[in-house]
């Protein structure tokens, strides 16, 4: 079918596996070493964005603070490896409900796959996964210049692999991710709650209602509306 989408590029945290709970902790750790206070509600606010972007958020709730680039950049990589330090157990038994399968099933139809995370660790996640052989790229924060809500992760997976952006479909779990997949002029599917990622072309609730027919369908559907 002509109208079949030539690029899946999935999120990773919340989307393939869900990391949310050591970064949660990782940033805690770092946040209490610097004296400021930092609980759930508040890290809902970090979902989706770069570190550098994550550590100025919580550095603005104690403005008494006063950090030089240089020690923004060792905050920063302290917070990589208590959060490395916390993946290091994770194995395929932490890959979302129903990914491996739609993932299968994607492959096999011949349609490319990527991943666009603002993770810097996102092939490490992969390996341990047992997910890497899925992915025709891997499109991480290494590799762009600017995070989600900027179109910029999806936008270098389907140049690398010289794909239209309108023949791709982006995967998401949070609102900067979807407006980063709308943005860039891809059909986009939201994991979660409907308030939440109201911007997204298709929601689902939760990873194990992610139908490979039904989203082709969906994307076929958007496609074709003048």
């Amino acid at each position: 079918m002509s109208q079949s989408p030539k690029l899946f590029i999935f999120d990773l945290d919340g989307v393939i596996t869900d990391t949310a709970e050591f970064h949660y902790l990782a940033w805690k750790k770092l946040a209490e070493e610097l004296g400021v206070t930092f609980d759930r509600q508040f890290n809902e606010q970090l979902k989706g964005i770069s570190r550098m972007e994550s550590l100025e958020r919580i550095l603005a709730l104690n403005p008494a603070l006063s950090l030089t680039e240089e020690d923004k950049e060792q905050r920063a990589h302290d917070k990589n490896e208590y959060y490395k330090n916390l993946i290091a157990s994770i194995d395929g038994e932490h890959t979302l409900p129903g990914i491996e399968n739609l993932l299968k099933e994607i492959q096999g139809s011949g349609i490319k796959i990527a991943l666009g995370s603002a993770s810097k660790n996102a092939s490490m996640v992969l390996e341990k996964l047992g997910l890497t052989n899925y992915f025709n790229y891997i499109v991480d924060a290494a590799k762009v210049s600017k995070g989600k809500p900027d179109p910029e992760t999806f936008t270098t997976a389907a140049d690398t692999l010289g794909i239209a952006y309108s023949d791709c479909i982006g995967v998401e779990d949070a609102a900067a991710g979807v407006e980063a997949i709308n943005k860039a002029g891809m059909f986009s599917v939201g994991v979660g709650s409907s308030d939440h990622l109201a911007a997204a072309d298709y929601i689902v609730e939760d990873t194990a209602k992610l139908n490979f027919e039904e989203i082709v369908r969906q994307y076929v559907s958007w496609k074709g509306k003048p």
